[in-house]
């Protein structure tokens, strides 16, 4: 069965974005060492955009073939004018608001995303799903989860989209991961994989 990865980039307090969602505080901290650790390990996490203007369009993927994200994640591309941001990918939108898909590489999930993403993890394909965010979908997958990729820059946001956000009220439920692998980056940059504890 394949793993459903929660590959995300967050400020040390916790926050994948603004309020919006928006990571762009992040994106200084991509220099040459990372860029190359992003190449070889997560090749596949690097937007088809960035790829071109990187010369780096003949990557191949390395782990990931599908990525799920929410309407929050995916309208940063659309208001980029870009339809398809992982067009190496299968492409998976999760929105109840947008009903009809604005490219063919890209799939709307409108009802029953987890029953959507289980049939995804059952299919044989050799590699695994990237959930790509935002807060809401990552919370309401969290029980799929069963790695998280955590990304920490060394910035406080003070305040923004959590990495999972089950709205007002949602109750605390405990999962457990454990520690599979850290490295820390001369920039301050701390990646570190955990995978569910089952």
């Amino acid at each position: 069965m394949r793993k459903l990865s929660y590959f995300v980039a967050v400020s040390i307090d916790g926050f994948i974005g603004d309020r919006s969602g928006d990571g762009g505080s992040f994106m200084p901290f991509v220099d040459e060492e990372f860029l190359e650790f992003l190449k070889t390990e997560y090749p596949e996490t690097i937007p088809t955009e960035g790829r071109r203007m990187l010369g780096l369009e003949g990557l191949e993927n390395k782990r990931f073939d599908t990525v799920v994200q929410g309407l929050g994640s995916y309208r940063l591309a659309l208001d980029a004018g870009i339809t398809s941001p992982y067009g190496h990918l299968r492409e998976y939108v999760a929105s109840t608001t947008l009903d009809k898909s604005p490219d063919p590489n890209v799939e709307i999930i409108s009802d029953d995303l987890v029953g959507r993403v289980r049939e995804l993890k059952q299919e044989d394909s050799g590699f695994d799903i990237w959930l790509c965010g935002g807060a809401r979908i990552a919370a309401q997958l969290r029980d799929e989860v069963d790695e998280l990729v955590i990304k920490s820059y060394p910035v406080l946001l003070g305040t923004g989209m959590p990495m999972f956000d089950g709205g007002a009220g949602a109750e605390t439920v405990i999962s457990e991961f454990a520690l599979d692998a850290s490295r820390v980056f001369g920039n301050g940059v701390v990646v570190r994989t955990y995978r569910r504890k089952r």
